[in-house]
């Protein structure tokens, strides 16, 4: 039992990691935020040992990335910018995990070998990840990126952060059917 922790543990750190590293992989947008890998390792995490882990793999990439100060934070008060961080990093990253509640989906048409099932079910689950990361996003958005909106705020918000989470979605979508159709024992924790 301890052995399994401790095999989860390494898992997570390796796979945070990962994530942090694969966001230096990036095409910066011009307006600003970035297309990059980050999110593949939280959905692998999240497909292989399921949400807990997922969610806390994606909790450790926004941890990194606060505690190495590779982060953009906006020009308020200080107990506005902990708020910020907390919604943009830990949070944002943290829901990208939550694409494992389509782990048994995935599991069982790969049991079957229905690969059509297996991408159908982990481009849905990067598509709950990526859909409640650009919440989040919003979220922070009009709560700490306002003052720069011209308009309504809520729709500068959405769409500026659109511009680059779109891509993001389709990028990992595309990354991890090929990845994980094409070796599926990435995703078994047994193997």
């Amino acid at each position: 039992m301890r052995n399994k922790r401790v095999i989860l543990m390494v898992e997570i750190a390796i796979f945070g990691a990962l994530g942090f590293i694969l966001d230096f992989v990036a095409f910066k947008m011009p307006q600003g935020g970035s297309v990059s890998l980050v999110m593949i390792p939280i959905v692998l995490m999240a497909f292989r040992r399921g949400v807990a882990a997922g969610v806390l793999t994606g909790l450790l990439v926004g941890l990194l990335q606060i505690v190495t100060g590779t982060i953009s934070v906006t020009p308020l008060s200080f107990g506005y910018v902990v708020l910020q961080v907390i919604l943009d990093y830990l949070l944002a990253y943290g829901v990208v995990g939550l694409a494992g509640i389509m782990r048994s989906r995935y599991l069982q048409a790969a049991e079957e070998r229905r690969t059509g099932k297996m991408i159908t079910a982990i481009v849905l689950g990067v598509l709950i990840g990526s859909v409640l990361r650009y919440i989040t996003h919003v979220i922070t958005g009009i709560l700490f990126f306002g003052m720069f909106a011209e308009g309504n705020v809520l729709i500068y918000s959405a769409a500026y952060n659109a511009t680059y989470m779109i891509p993001v979605f389709l990028l990992a979508a595309f990354v991890c059917s090929a990845l994980f159709a094409a070796a599926p024992k990435l995703v078994d924790a047994k193997a």
